[in-house]
């Protein structure tokens, strides 16, 4: 099997695992035997259990900020950005649970590179929010856009959260939530600002 075939099948049945048993209950020795390779190959691929942690991590992040880039893409309009950028975190939040469960229950272990692997997650998604509002509004301060982009951030996480005790509520509804609270603000504050063609 081709080297990053192998990695990717590694990283899936690591996931899984630590998913169901949380990381510190899984040995390496139950991610090699699932595999259904040798433990030295694990350690030669991913270095430590940590690593491979790490690896998960990254994964799930490299994912999600190709599906909301792809979802951006085509906005016309911050309100359309917005609602596009949101409806792909929770389409990703149902499509990779094991990735979501992991973020989610990782977080708060005592492994401070994951730890700093997930705030890079918040980060790229602040990131980007941050930025897109700018090219549309080029009159907004960049302290508010990114202001704007961690309440996005923080309410949608604590919202997906939510939605796993509530399987009823999908994407679409999660989505016209956050953007019920959040777009009249973000929109009024929007309008204040000089347009384009203003400071032109």
């Amino acid at each position: 099997m081709p080297k990053a075939q192998r990695m990717a099948q590694m990283l899936t049945v690591a996931e899984e695992i630590f998913a169901e048993q949380g990381y510190l209950a899984t040995s390496m020795d139950e991610i090699a035997e699932r595999v259904g390779v040798s433990k030295p190959m694990l350690y030669e691929y991913f270095g430590s259990k940590e690593g491979l942690l790490i690896g998960c991590i990254h994964r799930a992040r490299t994912e999600l900020r190709d599906k909301t880039a792809a979802a951006i893409a085509g906005a016309g309009s911050p309100e359309e950005f917005l609602r596009l950028g949101l409806r792909a975190f929770f389409e990703f939040i149902v499509d990779h649970q094991r990735s979501w469960a992991l973020l989610r229950q990782e977080a708060a272990i005592a492994v401070p590179s994951a730890q700093e692997e997930v705030e890079g997650i918040r980060q790229q998604q602040t990131d980007m929010i941050g930025s897109v509002l700018v090219s549309f509004a080029p009159a907004i301060d960049p302290l508010e856009a990114e202001a704007f982009a961690e309440i996005v951030v923080g309410a949608c996480e604590r919202l997906a959260v939510w939605c796993e005790r509530r399987p009823s509520v999908g994407p679409a509804l999660a989505t016209d939530y956050v953007m019920a609270v959040i777009w009249p603000g973000v929109a009024e504050r929007l309008m204040k600002l000089p347009s384009p063609a203003q400071l032109a």
